[in-house]
This record gives structure tokens, sequence and C-alpha cells, in this order.
């Protein structure tokens, strides 16, 4: 099965925007750094983290709304219904994005006296700071049922545009205010806010128009609410554990370390999560379909379907952290250029850039169970890391602070991978454990082991002294494990396995 055309495009404009917002994210790092200094950049982690922490609140629905649309666009007459049920959940989370932005108000005093340790910025900007968050996460909180609406329309063209933009004016916008007005943390988020209710407006507009067209005007149906609870609710657990094992060694660390060294922590961890960035147009463009598909029943498609997705998610994925965690830091002298910030930062990079790539393997699994409606799996796995990554947390930071945080991550990823796929694979694809071992197994291996023979021809060599050279590397690295991560997917590993007469008992492909 190829993929649709649709779905073609939707991965192509998911990959192209994460890409372009990836890397003017990380161009305009080192310039925040410059005009505001570390521990300014940590509240802006800081922020990031209250971001995470609070999807808990979304309750599912975002994903609900993204699967019951694409659902519904396949069954006649069904107007009304997708309608109102964007209506429904709609109020829902604006009601939310009020609770959200009251919440960080009301705890911004204590936040800022008791939890964070800053030694350049008073405690009277912090708490400031922090009330301008809850701002900020009032007006943006909304956008992500208008989000996962679009995606379920699959109208993810539209959205990367919108998105897009809104990135460039946060950024770019952000910039002009700090230089031409005043370099402080109070004007960088004021600006924040504001472009913040301009997107999410432009979201909300341009799904309404996206929906199909009905006679009657739509309404709060609390009955349709109802009806999706079971779901949501399977997402609500899901998404506690998500929350609590992305920020746990945030939480802890901002309490453990000082404001400036955490920013260290928070500068790996943000250019570690981009990894994440060039799997989401994958899952963003198949989730619609693997729902489309279950409805239905066509489970030959759906594995096809779910291989391809694999596949590329390899190729893609893999050279990227192959080369970035290998020469880390090189790549930070040439972009940030500021030695004790790279001196900080390199190796957590590399170790994190592990950690969020092991992570980024679960995302299609996790797409496929959730357009089955099977939370179960995804929901007692979170439990029971949670329950093992909290004690770790607490007594490794105390020791090895981020590097010590950074090997749990590792660890208990890879420990939540290994499981997901044996159980998930048995249920839903039974017999598909092999063919994911030569999708993704192979690869890793083949892409790793360029990368270190390269590294370490460089080492030997003393190649760093020239920017142009380490650059020129970089890049042929790139490059040679694109190849390689290509060359180890798809129909080679067939021929390969074929020639050694290795089999399955069917075919494989």
């Amino acid at each position: 099965m190829k993929l649709t055309r649709a779905v073609r495009h939707n991965i192509i404009a998911n990959f192209t925007g994460n890409v372009s917002r990836g890397i003017f994210n990380l161009a305009f790092i080192p310039v925040y750094i410059q005009l505001m200094g570390v521990e300014a950049y940590a509240l802006i982690g800081i922020f990031m983290s209250l971001s995470a922490i609070f999807v808990l609140l979304d309750m599912g629905l975002s994903t609900t709304l993204s699967r019951q649309l694409s659902r519904l666009s396949v069954i006649e007459g069904s107007e009304y219904e997708s309608r109102n049920l964007v209506r429904t959940f709609e109020i829902v989370y604006w009601c939310i994005g009020g609770l959200i932005g009251a919440l960080v108000i009301i705890l911004a005093p204590f936040i800022a006296k008791y939890w964070i340790n800053s030694t350049n910025i008073s405690i009277e900007i912090v708490e400031q700071t922090l009330l301008i968050m809850g701002m900020l996460l009032a007006f943006q909180w909304p956008r992500a049922i208008y989000i996962g609406g679009l995606e379920g329309l699959q109208q993810q063209v539209l959205y990367n545009i919108i998105k897009t933009f809104s990135m460039l004016a946060r950024h770019v916008g952000a910039v002009l205010v700090l230089i031409f007005i005043s370099p402080s943390i109070i004007n960088f988020f004021y600006w924040q806010s504001f472009i913040a209710l301009i997107t999410t407006i432009i979201l909300a507009v341009s799904l309404w128009r996206s929906l199909p067209k009905s006679n009657k005007r739509s309404r709060f149906d609390k009955a349709l609410f109802v009806k999706n609870w079971k779901f949501v609710s399977g997402v609500i657990g899901i998404s506690l554990g998500t929350i609590l094992l992305a920020q746990v060694d945030k939480i802890i660390l901002s309490k453990v370390l000082t404001l400036e060294v955490f920013g260290y922590y928070m500068l790996a961890t943000t250019i570690a999560t981009l990894i994440m960035s060039l799997v989401s147009p994958i899952h963003t463009a198949l989730f619609p379909r693997f729902s489309q598909l279950v409805v239905k029943k066509e489970e030959n498609k759906i594995s096809d379907l779910y291989r391809r997705g694999c596949q590329l998610a390899s190729i893609i994925i893999l050279p990227f952290t192959v080369t970035m965690a290998f020469f880390s830091k090189e790549i930070l002298y040439f972009w940030i250029g500021n030695k004790p910030v790279v001196d900080n930062t390199y190796m957590l990079l590399s170790l994190l850039l592990i950690a969020t790539t092991i992570k980024a393997f679960m995302t299609l699994p996790y797409a496929l169970q959730l357009a089955h409606g099977w939370t179960k799996l995804a929901f007692y796995k979170n439990i029971i890391t949670v329950i093992i990554m909290v004690p770790s947390m607490l007594w490794i930071v105390q020791i090895y602070q981020g590097i010590g945080a950074a090997f749990v991550l590792i660890s208990l990823n890879l420990g939540m991978l290994i499981a997901e796929i044996i159980i998930m694979h048995k249920r839903i694809l039974n017999k598909f454990k092999r063919r994911y071992i030569y999708d993704v197994l192979v690869p890793i291996l083949i892409v790793s082991g360029i990368g270190f023979i390269i590294h370490e021809i460089y080492e030997v060599l003393a190649l760093d002294e020239s920017k142009i050279i380490t650059f020129l590397i970089v890049f042929c690295t790139l490059c040679i494990t694109f190849i390689g991560s290509a060359l180890a997917t798809g129909n080679l590993n067939t021929r390969v396995l074929s020639l050694l007469k290795i089999k399955d008992g069917k075919k494989l492909v």
C-alpha cells in the first residue's frame, strides 16, 4: 500500500513546518541568551515546563477531537455532529485555559520566593514574569483544540502555514522588542502573550471554516461529551503519566540546581526535543488515516502503513540524532560560540538526544493504539515508569545532577519501548516484531557505527581548529548517515534476508 496523496502532502507539510520552526528556534536561542542572559532563558525553560505540566488539563480532548473528526469524515450525514463536537470541546477548552491562567497567577509569589533559585534576577521580576506567563497560558491553551481539529480533518498544510507565520512573529518580534524597547524577560513574555492570542483566533476561524457545512447552528452537546468519555478518560491517564515522565527531571532539577545551571540543562533539553519535531509530522499525518482504516477494518492496509511509517521515522530521525550526539561539542561551539555554555551543555545534549530518540520511536506505536481506541497499555506503562522514575530521579540528581537525570531517562525510555513493542505487536499486529527489528534496530546499529567511525577519524586527525572544516565534516556525516539509514530499511532488508534464507513463515512485505 502506497501512501495516499493527502497523507504524503500532510507529511511533507508537517515535516517542512517542523524543520523550519526548529531551525528558527535554534537560531534565536543564542540571541536570547546574549540579550537577556542564561537566567532569563532558564525562565523561558520554566514556562515550557509549566506548559507541558498543564497538558494534563487537556483531558484528552484534542486527541479525541482529532480521532473523532477523522472517523466522522468517512461517515455520511455527520456534518451536524462534527460541528457540535467542536463547539462542545471548544467551550470546555476555553474554561480550562482560564483556570490555568488563574492558577499560575495565584501560585506566582510562592514559586518565585520558595522554588526558583535566582542569583541575578530579583524575586520581584521573577514573580512579575510568572504573572505574565499565566496570561500567556490562558491565551495559548485553547489553540490545542483547534490544532487537533485541523489535524483530524487532515488540514495540516493550512495549520503549518499558520504556525510557521506565528513562529516568525514570535521570534522576530521578540528580538525587535528586546533591542528597541528593553532587553527584559518581562517585555519578552508580553510579546509572546500578544502573539499567542492572535494565533489562537486565527486557528479558531480556520477550523470552523474547514468543517463541513450544516443547516443547523452548532451547540454545546453534553451527550457527545459523555459519548466520548471512555476514550477521553483513557487519554487523561496517559497524559498524566506522559507529563510526569517528561517533566519530573525538570521539576526536581529546578529545585536542586541554581537557575544558571538549570538553564544549561534546559538548553540541552530544548535542542534534544527537536528530535520529536522530526517524527511528529509522521504521527500527525498517519493518526487520522489509521483511525479511518480502523473504522473500515482494513487490517492489511493498517499493517503496511504502520511499517512504512516506522521505516520513514528511522530514515529521518537517525541521521540527525547520531550526527548531533557524536558532534555535540563541535556543533554547539559553531552555533553558540560561548565556551562556558558549551562546556556545561554538550555532554548533557548527547545523552538527552539518545533518550529523546528512544522516546520518538514510541510515537507511531502509540498512534496505532489510539486509532484502535486502546489506551490501557500506554496508561499502565506510564504509571509503572513514573513509580520507578520519581525515586530514581530524587536519588541520582542529588549526586550526579543533570548527567544522572539523563541516564535515568535513557534507561526508562528503553525499557518502555521494548515492553510496548512486545505487547502491542502481539495484540494488534501479530508476528510483526521481526519486521520492526529490521526497520528500526538494524538502521540504528548501522547508522551509529557510521557516526562512530567518522567521529574517531575526526578526533585522530585533530580537525577541530577550523570552523569551515568542522562544518563540512558534520554536514558530510549527516549526509552519509542519511544514506546509510535509507539503505538499511525497506527493500534492502528484504533482499538480504531472502539471500540469507531467513524467513518468518510469511512474506516480509
